[in-house]
């Protein structure tokens, strides 16, 4: 497993692996966002939170399609799927490998980008915080719809069609507890731990799916 995810980090970071990716659009997402809301800075501040969430959402299904993609073009699937290594810890150490190199790099930007929303400090923290504990629920879960989608060509965007609507939860609840953090009326602890929950789900569930439907795809 640890060989798995140093490599697939190692590719992530190399020339066209496109680690970046994300973040660029990420950064498109927001950046643009002041254009169409206008100059209201007050109205900036209070959408900052979902802004935020929506464009890493985004994000990160531009990213999920090469989950399992260049390693069937170059046959290194097929040797993993006949390895000794179980299938679901293969997956999950890819997964592990993809959010470190796409996620992570979006949960740093936060409080960068959230500059361009007017955003407090302790909006951004606590945008942060929610990024850093839901992205991996969306990384789980599109790992299911990479493996489903990695036998058809430009499986791209049914990967997205199949990932979103479970995201959704993941959205709702990471914008509830990002609006928590700074309002004294909103509830914060207890949507955090029911993000927590759904990545711990998913991070046992999303695996085990995705192995299934790579060894089917493989058949």
């Amino acid at each position: 497993m640890i060989a798995v995810f140093r490599r697939d980090v190692r590719l992530a970071f190399a020339g066209g692996g496109g680690a970046m990716t994300g973040v660029i659009f990420f950064l498109a997402v927001v950046a643009t966002m002041p254009f169409g809301v206008g100059p209201d800075l007050n109205l900036l501040s209070r959408i900052g939170p979902a802004i935020l969430w929506i464009g890493a959402l985004l994000s990160a299904l531009l990213t999920l399609d090469r989950l399992f993609q260049a390693d069937r073009d170059d046959g290194t699937l097929d040797l993993l799927v006949m390895g000794d290594t179980p299938l679901p810890l293969v997956v999950l150490a890819k997964c592990l490998a993809h959010w470190a190199a796409s996620g992570l790099p979006l949960v740093l930007a936060t409080p960068v980008l959230g500059l361009f929303l007017a955003q407090e400090p302790l909006t951004s923290g606590a945008v942060m915080l929610t990024l850093l504990v839901g992205t991996p629920a969306i990384t789980f879960i599109g790992a299911v719809g990479a493996a489903v989608a990695i036998a058809l060509p430009r499986g791209g965007l049914l990967v997205s069609v199949l990932v979103l609507p479970l995201a959704i939860p993941v959205l709702i609840f990471g914008v509830s507890a990002s609006y928590g953090a700074v309002n004294a009326n909103d509830p914060f602890l207890s949507p955090l731990m029911i993000l927590g929950a759904l990545t711990l789900f998913f991070a046992v569930l999303g695996p085990i799916a995705a192995a299934a439907a790579l060894k089917s795809a493989g058949d």
